[in-house]
């Protein structure tokens, strides 16, 4: 298992073999937000993204996230 890290959010991410594909969860969080890439390319992105969603989300419900 690897880890990944973004605006100071960590995430578990593993290798599905059968489905060939890469697929994480930012940790430390209450919510389960999730990710997946074909690619360590696609993977990165989409862990950017659900981060950058995550605290628009947590912005616009007037809510405090994991890393405050």
């Amino acid at each position: 298992m690897n880890t990944l890290t973004h605006k100071g959010y960590a995430a578990r991410v593993e290798f599905d073999a059968e489905d060939r594909i890469f697929h994480g969860r930012i940790a430390g969080i209450r919510d389960i937000v999730t990710f997946h890439g074909e690619s360590v390319k696609e993977l990165l992105a989409a862990f950017e993204e659900a981060v950058d969603d995550y605290l628009a989300t947590c912005e616009k419900l007037g809510q405090r996230h994991a890393a405050e």
